[in-house]
């Protein structure tokens, strides 16, 4: 599953719902979390359950509602029965949350008759300080993970502070929790996924953040509105002369599998090169 643009869709809202489904993200994020007022849980819940089991579209998400709350438990057995690509796990503090989430899916999947962890698993990681300072514990073999993820709404708040300075940039505590998440997904071998941008009708500033993102070793971005999916794919998607260099990088590799260090049109290239372009590739489909 590729994961360049994740758009979110209100669990409850049947238009923005089919609207998402009817896209071109990548990936449509159910939500029975911060998009679904209290009140509006169970039915949410209910109405993402009966959706999901008539989807043929790939890459479609739930975020549930974190584990400390009442609904936790019941929104993973309501979703689980309809097989989602994966679960969004909001609040997540550190790869103990990520092993229980492991074995509830695990025993879900059971009850369910499917193919045990069927279920991949994204995980919010830095939406509070405490989680953030987790984010050297995260290692290769995180059963299900498939992506960490950024968060600064949620940390601006725990912070007390805005969450982009005058300029755009993140401040400072966020910025720091940003490449932290970057650091953290590399050594456990997955994907990151950046924040949200904002504002829906700045586009350029979108595209402009998320070509940032693309550059520091983010693979995708959160969106909130589908007219953020096209400079998301523009921005996250390899330029054809990258691609055609990790094609030329990964075919010389193949035809030599012992050597260490290669040419390539007059330049070096050794096994680092080797693993950056099987990332870019990985990155171009399907």
């Amino acid at each position: 599953m590729r994961l360049r643009s994740l758009l979110f869709a209100p669990g409850d809202s049947e238009r923005k719902i089919a609207k998402a489904l009817g896209g071109e993200a990548d990936a449509v994020i159910l939500d029975l979390e911060d998009a679904v007022a209290p009140a509006a849980k169970e039915t949410a819940r209910l109405y993402v359950a009966s959706l999901l089991p008539g989807l043929s579209r790939p890459g479609v998400i739930v975020r549930v509602n974190p584990e400390d709350t009442p609904w936790h438990l019941a929104d993973l057995a309501a979703v689980v029965p309809g097989r989602p690509a994966a679960i969004l796990l909001p609040k997540c503090d550190g790869p103990e949350a990520l092993r229980r989430l492991d074995d509830r899916l695990s025993a879900l999947e059971v009850v369910a008759g499917l193919t045990p962890r069927t279920i991949g698993v994204l995980a919010l990681v830095t939406e509070t300080a405490a989680a953030v300072q987790a984010l050297s514990r995260y290692a290769p073999g995180l059963p299900r993970l498939t992506a960490l993820s950024f968060a600064s709404e949620d940390l601006s708040s725990d912070l007390g502070i805005r969450p982009r300075v005058t300029g755009g940039g993140f401040a400072a505590p966020l910025a720091a929790a940003r490449a932290l998440t970057l650091i953290a997904a590399a050594a456990a071998g997955v994907s990151a996924v950046d924040t949200p941008f904002p504002d829906p009708r700045d586009l350029a500033g979108f595209a402009a953040e998320a070509a940032a993102s693309a550059a520091e070793g983010f693979t995708g971005k959160y969106l909130i509105h589908p007219d953020q999916i096209a400079p998301a794919h523009a921005a996250f998607t390899p330029p054809p002369e990258r691609v055609r260099w990790a094609r030329a990088v990964a075919d010389l590799f193949a035809a030599n599998p012992e050597a260490g260090v290669l040419a390539l049109d007059g330049a070096m290239i050794d096994r680092p090169h080797h693993r950056l372009a099987l990332r870019i590739l990985a990155a171009t489909g399907p």
